[in-house]
């Protein structure tokens, strides 16, 4: 069997275009869509595009996602006002039943995978969708997270691809399909669980980084009514920021005023 593991598409269809095209080369058999279909430029298309794939397709519900759902005026959020406004845009472009849908995406998948063990898929941290680690945060801070929950833990929400060992626990971050911090491309996941019978284990599990046409991306992004369509056309597709000190610094410190009961 070959899995893709498609994260933070971000609503960038191009990206994704790019990707299934890929995809459909590899003889893909099945589709894990890890989160943040949503907010994005174009977000329904995205959604719809996703959901007309021929090969079993199953998704988990990100914190992009959520908040696209949450997001009213009057509520509460510690979510910046420009990115409300995004998500506001978003979520009046979704139909009703397309808001039901995502409302039922699960917050995690698992599966057994010949040759790699058990599989858990999330979004961000097997305990919530929008924790934030990277590959070099000290491990011992992330053992109570991961160790043991799975063989193979696959996550997102950084956009930041990774492969690290968390005690007994590979964990792997796809990427981001859509929004990718450090490089351009789109950037995704394959699991092979041994079509190539002689296919080292490790190697089953393939960090993935496909290009496309960047330039005209952004002009697509830049031809709808999304809010700060040219930051994301002109940042998020054309010059992908290093997040990577950032989150490391974020995420190190989040993690030991847990671990102190602060």
């Amino acid at each position: 069997m070959r899995l893709a593991a498609l994260y933070d598409i971000h609503g960038n269809l191009p990206a994704l275009e790019a990707v299934l095209t890929e995809i459909e080369r590899a003889g893909v058999d099945r589709v894990v869509v890890g989160g943040d279909v949503l907010p994005g430029p174009m977000a329904p298309e995205t959604l719809e595009r996703l959901q007309s794939l021929t090969v079993p397709t199953e998704f988990l519900r990100g914190n992009g996602d959520r908040e696209t759902l949450q997001e009213r005026p009057d509520r509460p959020s510690r979510v910046p006002e420009p990115a409300r406004q995004q998500l506001r845009w978003c979520r009046r472009q979704l139909s009703g039943a397309q808001a039901l849908t995502i409302e039922a995406w699960p917050l995690t998948l698992r599966y057994d995978v010949p040759r790699v063990g058990s599989v858990l898929f999330c979004h961000a941290t097997p305990r919530n969708d929008e924790e934030v680690f990277t590959h070099l945060v000290p491990e011992p801070l992330l053992q109570p997270i991961f160790d043991g929950v799975a063989d193979l833990v696959v996550c997102g929400h950084t956009h930041v691809q990774f492969d690290m060992m968390v005690g007994r626990t590979r964990v792997v971050n796809a990427g981001s399909v859509g929004m990718p911090f450090g490089t351009t491309g789109a950037h995704w996941l394959l699991i092979d669980s041994g079509r190539s019978g002689d296919l080292p284990a490790r190697e089953a599990v393939e960090l993935r980084r496909t290009t496309y046409d960047l330039d005209a991306a952004a002009a697509a992004v830049r031809r709808t009514a999304f809010p700060e369509a040219e930051q994301f056309a002109s940042v998020y597709i054309l010059n992908p920021p290093d997040m990577l000190e950032t989150f490391t610094t974020y995420a190190r410190a989040s993690l030991e005023g847990a671990a102190h009961g602060a």
